[in-house]
């Protein structure tokens, strides 16, 4: 049983929509949307129905297709089949990975206008062209997005609670927490980052602390998000794995933009974009974009064609890393657990924290310029976020790291529109040279 956060949005919706809205999960494959929505009904209706798309009778949808128009002779046809009694406004019906019939989709206006019951819908691959043509998105849906557990859900997993109140107190005060608590807390943010935030992952993990076992659940996640391209990516479906399969090489790269041309010596991002679009939509992959003017409203200068393109969850990266050898033949968990990551292997901590940023509501930005003419112009910021009314520039170092001359430069360029600068590192709190430097576990409260 794992504890998620998304619970509380849900009950929120619930005492908010009192029955005028429908309420769309949407999240990657295997993120634990079906499980979340299922906890939900259980323990906040008096009954409820789950209609799995993914495997439905002909029945089923039949009755959607032919029989939706009467709504009485529909809810009982629909609870005979599912041998339920629904009552009124105390019954929770979900569609389950709805884009398998998007008609279901398009009915909710009718059934949310009926206002007997409440209807809860998930899905991956929501929002690919494929799954919402030819239907009319419900304006009476609310849409919120899941996430793999973040480091707090991970550590309720754990069995510790107590932690990251600490934690908040320390970062509220920017004040360091000592050399022994900080310690066993990155040893916690290790184990995060090596078996990430994927639930099959993270309870394999927990029986036994068992990497191998977590590897294992990863490996069939991605050998599933492979088989999804095939059927869902259909025509451009190579363009996908090649981008999909090129995301650790150019993470692994000083600057971490993807090169296009690394897929071929013609490849242009023309011929690629829709293969981006697609893993971004799917949330396989976090898309950062270079933000060449940096200011309050930073996707207006957001340059699509400069990106990087980071794995949604940590933990499938290390295992996408070394996808193609076995579980002992994987360097990057010894690295990471014994603190010995070089600057190649540097990609997981900055991964991790886009990861985070983007649990926390963020769009992800960087700031890029090259000016060979002029050393002062020449910058790399790992990422970019608002804080009220400024920017707050963030570079993610190793604990041994020696200069920030890029994040000097650019508050030098840009002070006039700078809040808070970061640097995000694997050594304590500490504030220097204007620059507040945090662990990074507590990137989850920027």
């Amino acid at each position: 049983m794992l504890k998620r956060k998304i619970y509380n949005r849900m009950i929120e919706w619930k005492q908010k929509s009192n029955g005028q809205t429908a309420l769309l999960i949407d999240g990657a494959r295997r993120v634990g949307k079906s499980y979340i929505a299922e906890k939900f009904a259980r323990e906040e209706y008096k009954s409820y129905i789950v209609i799995d798309f993914g495997n439905v009778s002909q029945d089923i949808i039949d009755l959607f297709t032919n029989e939706s128009s009467d709504l009485d002779l529909f809810y009982a046809k629909l609870a005979a089949y599912y041998s339920t009694v629904l009552h009124k406004r105390q019954s929770l019906i979900i569609f389950d990975e709805v884009q398998q019939f998007p008609r279901a989709r398009q009915l909710i206006k009718y059934l949310v206008a009926d206002g007997r019951y409440d209807y809860l819908e998930t899905g991956s691959l929501i929002r690919l062209k494929k799954n919402t043509e030819n239907i009319i998105i419900p304006s009476e849906e609310e849409h919120i997005e899941m996430f793999p557990l973040d480091f707090e859900e991970f550590l309720w997993a754990m069995g510790d609670e107590a932690t990251v109140p600490l934690i908040k107190s320390c970062f509220d005060k920017k004040m360091p927490l000592g050399q022994a608590l900080h310690r066993k807390i990155m040893n916690d943010f290790r184990q995060y980052m090596l078996v990430g935030g994927m639930p099959q992952a993270v309870l394999a993990y927990i029986d036994g602390k068992n990497f191998e076992a977590a590897d294992e659940a990863k490996r069939r996640i991605l050998r599933l998000y492979r088989d999804d391209v095939s059927k869902f990516a259909a025509g451009y479906e190579d363009k996908v794995y090649a981008v999909f399969d090129g995301i650790t090489g150019q993470l692994s790269k000083k600057e971490k933009k993807y090169q296009v041309t690394s897929l071929g010596k013609y490849a242009r991002f023309r011929a690629y974009e829709d293969s981006f679009i697609w893993l971004n939509e799917a949330m396989v992959v976090n898309t950062c974009f270079n933000s060449t003017d940096p200011n309050i409203g930073l996707a207006l200068s957001a340059d699509h064609a400069t990106m990087k393109c980071y794995m949604a969850d940590t933990g499938l990266l290390v295992t996408h890393t070394f996808m193609d050898k076995s579980f002992t033949d994987n360097e990057l968990y010894k690295a990471i657990l014994f603190d010995k990551l070089d600057i190649n292997e540097g990609m997981i901590m900055e991964n991790v924290v886009a990861q985070m940023l983007k649990f926390n509501g963020h769009r992800l930005y960087f700031y890029s310029r090259s000016d060979s003419a002029d050393r002062e112009n020449h910058m790399e910021i790992d990422f970019l976020i608002t804080e009220g009314k400024k920017i707050s520039p963030i570079e993610v170092k190793s604990g041994n790291y020696r200069s920030h001359s890029s994040l000097d430069k650019f508050k030098r360029k840009f002070s006039g529109k700078i809040g808070t600068p970061y640097i995000l590192y694997t050594k304590d709190v500490m504030q220097k040279d204007g620059i507040i430097h945090l662990p990074l576990y507590m990137t989850m409260f920027l």
